[in-house]
């Protein structure tokens, strides 16, 4: 399964936001840290500089983390959340014979605000598609940083804040070592 280009653009983005805050750090410390943050994932549109800003996208990151350990009634509460505080049209909705099913329309807004609404849309798309699955935690151990499995397999495992796969092989190796050292 493979989403639309902006979906999992989105996704990648929000992963990359969560793990702003992954692991004790804050990388959005400043509104220029959020600028370059905002460069880096090439977000367009007007942006304010402000302390106001950076706090609604600071703010943003533990609602969106929750989508990646939340159920579908779950996930579908917090993106309909987001998108009625975004004042946006889009809604899911679950009614008669349909599962859930979006009727739809996007309003312009703040950063803090469009971003929720992006991530809110990609949401979408990954709960109609039923895989929430594909939104992880980071399997290293000592890692809270999230990911995105878009993988054909299903089988990325680690985050892309470090080397947290590095890092895990290289022990699961020694290990291995040793053991084999110990049994000779």
């Amino acid at each position: 399964m493979t989403f639309a280009y902006d979906t999992e653009a989105t996704l990648v983005d929000m992963a990359k936001l969560i793990n702003t805050a992954a692991n004790g750090g804050d990388q959005l410390s400043t509104p220029v840290h959020l600028d370059e943050f905002l460069d880096m994932i090439e977000f367009t549109g007007p942006r304010q500089h402000s302390e106001e800003d950076l706090a609604a996208v600071r703010n943003l990151r533990p609602r969106l983390r929750s989508a990646w350990i939340a159920s579908e009634d779950e996930a579908v509460e917090l993106v309909n959340a987001i998108l009625r505080e975004a004042q946006a049209l889009p809604q899911l909705d679950k009614h008669d014979h349909w599962d859930y099913h979006l009727h739809a329309a996007t309003p312009d807004a703040p950063v803090g605000v469009r971003l929720a609404a992006e991530a809110a849309m990609a949401l979408v798309d990954v709960i109609r598609e039923k895989e929430l699955d594909r939104l992880q935690l980071c399997s290293a151990q000592g890692c809270d940083a999230v990911l995105v499995d878009l993988s054909r397999n299903r089988s990325k495992r680690f985050c892309d804040t470090g080397n947290c796969a590095n890092r895990t092989h290289v022990a699961a190796y020694r290990a291995r070592k040793h053991a084999t050292a110990r049994s000779a």
